[in-house]
């Protein structure tokens, strides 16, 4: 399972959206600085994920949410997901 996800930047105006295996330790890599795209940009929050079952459906709603519809969509999201539970914990 392959998910697609999306962060966004807790002091500055920028979303990451990348895709992994396991949401819990790739958000773990990129707020401890591991990332060198989104270190300028700490600390982060997760705003939004999904499940794709193969690799090519998550790569291409990855290049969905990096486009210009994508990016709005994900600028209108008002809530934070817990990543460790999946489970909205802000809205």
């Amino acid at each position: 399972m392959i998910y697609v996800y999306a962060l966004k930047s807790v002091n500055h105006n920028y979303i990451y959206v990348g895709m992994t295996n396991n949401i819990s330790v790739r958000f773990n890599e990129h707020n401890s600085g591991y990332e060198r795209t989104t270190k300028p940009y700490l600390p982060f929050r997760l705003i939004y994920f999904e499940k794709c079952l193969s690799r090519k459906e998550a790569r291409l709603r990855e290049k969905y949410l990096k486009s210009g519809i994508g990016k709005e969509f994900l600028k209108s999201i008002d809530h934070i997901i817990d990543p460790f539970t999946l489970s909205i914990i802000k809205t």
